[in-house]
């Protein structure tokens, strides 16, 4: 098979998951509370991914000279950053729909340029700030926004997009000085289910027979959302250029709009619909028009 064909499927195969995942989710808050649900979907993404973790990185771990003090460092960054995404994204959910939530965690795509400029000083396309405008009318149409309950879960979404695009980023440098992306896969979901344990222990009641009353639920977004998709986005990215797989994978959005929709009977009026194509359309303005600025003129 084509490699950059493979890595199409995987990529498109990553979204379904994340997107599907949002059902899952929704529906895994019935007998445990979102910080229990959060943390547990972590471990069994850790535990997934350990497997993969000995078999093709370990040894190449063990020969790295490595700065101990800064691996785990970041790793426990990328920890509270994945729980803190995972978080809001999770709570959201107990007042807004999972169209709502999937597409608003979507923004990140259009937060990490702009998190790049502010913070590293990084050049940030003009077409950054359209999509961001195309974004805040989208969100507009999307949001009820006569129901302050909708609009706080909405709210809480876009908080945790926000934790999305810093791990988006602190990957990325990451990835430059430890090359090693199952291992960061791996223990980044220990970091960021400890960081969840600790809420879940201080205010919700965690039991056994509670998470095996979820353990469909928790067991599709832990092990095939936070571990077997992990992969997936792996293989997804290596063959095709960073902006196109960035759009495949903001398409989560559309898939959890249309899961729901279908598995949820949450239906989308024809506000929320175009505020959904608004929010796409803007997602993929924001990375395509960089790429032809810098076909036609040689410049970013």
């Amino acid at each position: 098979m084509n490699k950059k064909l493979f890595s199409l499927i995987c990529a498109i195969s990553c979204s379904i998951i994340w997107g599907t995942a949002f059902v899952a989710q929704d529906m895994g808050m019935d007998f445990i509370g979102p910080f229990t649900f959060t943390s547990g979907r972590m471990f069994l993404g850790f535990a997934a991914l350990l497997p993969f973790f000995f078999i093709f990185e370990f040894k190449k771990v063990k020969e790295t000279n490595l700065n101990l003090k800064i691996t785990t460092g970041y790793l426990v960054l990328l920890g509270f950053f994945l729980a803190g995404g995972n978080i809001f994204q999770q709570v959201s959910l107990l007042y807004t729909d999972v169209a709502n939530s999937a597409m608003f965690t979507s923004l990140y795509v259009v937060i990490v340029p702009i998190i790049a400029y502010f913070l590293f000083s990084k050049k940030i396309h003009r077409s950054v700030w359209l999509a961001v405008f195309m974004c805040l009318i989208g969100g507009f149409l999307l949001s009820d926004i006569s129901n302050l309950i909708v609009r706080y879960g909405d709210t809480l979404v876009v908080i945790g997009a926000f934790f999305w695009a810093f791990h988006i980023v602190y990957i990325s440098k990451f990835l430059k000085i430890f090359n090693f992306p199952i291992t960061i896969a791996t223990f980044q979901c220990l970091f960021g289910a400890i960081f969840c344990f600790m809420p879940a222990l201080a205010f919700e009641s965690i039991s056994l027979q509670g998470l095996l009353m979820e353990s469909k639920e928790l067991i599709y977004a832990g092990v095939l959302s936070s571990g077997i998709a992990f992969l997936l986005q792996v293989y997804g990215q290596q063959n095709l250029s960073p902006a196109p797989v960035t759009i495949i994978f903001s398409l989560e959005g559309v898939f959890g709009a249309i899961a729901a929709w279908i598995i949820l009977d949450q239906y989308l009026n024809e506000f929320k619909i175009l505020g959904i194509v608004i929010i796409v359309s803007a997602v993929i303005f924001s990375q395509l028009a960089p790429m032809y600025d810098k076909r036609k003129y040689g410049r970013n």
